[in-house]
């Protein structure tokens, strides 16, 4: 089957956080504003998980839902098929996302005042959950490379905290599109071994990662530290279900399992969304093909985007994405205040982005765009940011 990602679908007034509140979000109120902020895609789910929601409507009774083993063993055949890793289901504790997982995990093994460990820029709601549970963020900055992160260990070495209890890891990384190799994601896991650290590996964007690229789970890179290991996953970026809340914890330490679990217990999330579950377990059983038709939409998407914003903005920089939809911009080179740039963005270009001092030490000069949508928006949106900055040239 063909799958169409040029059809624009209108999600204005539709209950679409990404679409209907710019207002709030990037103070945009224009009525022709477009949204590339927030990491939502703008694509018609894939046939499986329509059939599926449009069945259970049909029923036309919602209640409890009564058992998640399904879905669970879904979620461990897809990791096996796409990535070489089949983790035993009961090892799956389910929750409402990775943002509230993290905050369960700061919950159940940290104290107000600890410190936990992030390698910067990173994905902002890393910084929020971690203030939100009064615990203390360690920024680590990433070092560029030939246009490319990388972890700096030797830096956590030489500075790691005292009350450091839990290194937040992002992988693939966000901003940026990092895929971690073999070696790094050994090294980083090394250091928590060596540093009695707790690693949490949020690899929410695992399956969009781009040809020349592989994924590899931290789990299967390092085995030996499984005892010590959280892994974060949901279907929610690969196949745009946020709105279904359907996320995942994944630990064979029985004593982390069970410590984990009691949180999610004594906050009362272990009864679970109906609707999301039904359309997180069809995506993973059935997406396959919509999701390999979707990754060269996306891929060429990066590659114009690229191309796009050096002749649209001279001076601006898009780091090379080896996963996500996250377009990663430098605009230091324009020359230009960060304030400049944003005005000319917002107001001018009415595009709505996300700025990167959210991200923490080292997105100051950066602008972050979302990529996951028609190539007709990404078009007007460049034709915009050249008549916006049409004075560099």
């Amino acid at each position: 089957m063909k799958f169409d990602f040029d059809r624009v679908i209108d999600r204005r007034n539709t209950h679409s956080a990404k679409w209907d509140r710019m207002g709030a979000a990037c103070n945009l109120d224009a009525p022709d504003a477009i949204a590339m902020w927030v990491a939502d895609m703008d694509f018609a789910a894939p046939p499986a998980v329509r059939e599926a929601l449009m069945a259970e409507v049909e029923r036309s009774t919602h209640g409890y839902y009564a058992s998640n083993k399904g879905w669970r063993e879904a979620q461990c055949d897809w990791l096996d098929r796409r990535h070489g890793w089949r983790p035993d289901p009961e090892w799956l504790s389910t929750t409402p996302g990775i943002v509230s997982a993290l905050g369960l995990i700061l919950q159940a093994f940290s104290e107000p005042d600890d410190e936990i460990i992030v390698f910067s820029p990173a994905y902002h709601a890393f910084r929020l959950i971690i203030e939100a549970n009064s615990r203390r963020i360690h920024n680590v900055p990433m070092i560029e490379e030939q246009g490319r992160y990388r972890m700096d260990i030797e830096r956590l070495s030489a500075t790691m905290p005292k009350r450091g209890k839990i290194v937040f890891f992002c992988s693939p990384h966000n901003p940026g599109g990092r895929v971690w190799e073999r070696e790094e994601i050994r090294a980083l896991a090394d250091f928590c071994a060596a540093n009695d650290l707790l690693l949490v590996s949020d690899e929410i964007h695992c399956d969009l990662v781009y040809g020349g690229a592989k994924h590899l789970p931290t789990a299967s890179v390092a085995p030996d530290i499984m005892d010590r290991l959280i892994t974060c996953v949901s279907a929610t970026k690969t196949f745009n279900l946020a709105g279904g809340h359907v996320g995942a914890t994944i630990t064979s330490n029985p004593d982390l399992k069970k410590k984990l679990d009691a949180r999610i217990n004594a906050s009362a999330l272990s009864s679970y969304n109906l609707f999301g579950m039904i359309a997180t377990e069809a995506a993973l059983r059935h997406g396959d093909e919509w999701l390999d038709q979707l990754l060269p939409y996306l891929e060429a998407n990066r590659d114009h985007f690229a191309n796009g914003i050096a002749k649209a903005v001279p001076g601006a920089r898009a780091m090379h994405l080896e996963a996500t939809y996250l377009a990663w911009v430098d605009f230091a080179g324009t020359g230009l205040e960060r304030a400049d740039v944003m005005d000319r963005i917002t107001n001018k270009a009415r595009v709505g982005v996300s700025p990167g001092p959210q991200f923490g030490p080292g997105g100051e000069n950066h602008v972050r765009f979302n990529l996951a949508t028609q190539r007709y928006w990404i078009d007007e949106a460049l034709a915009r940011l050249s008549e916006a900055f049409s004075d560099l040239g």
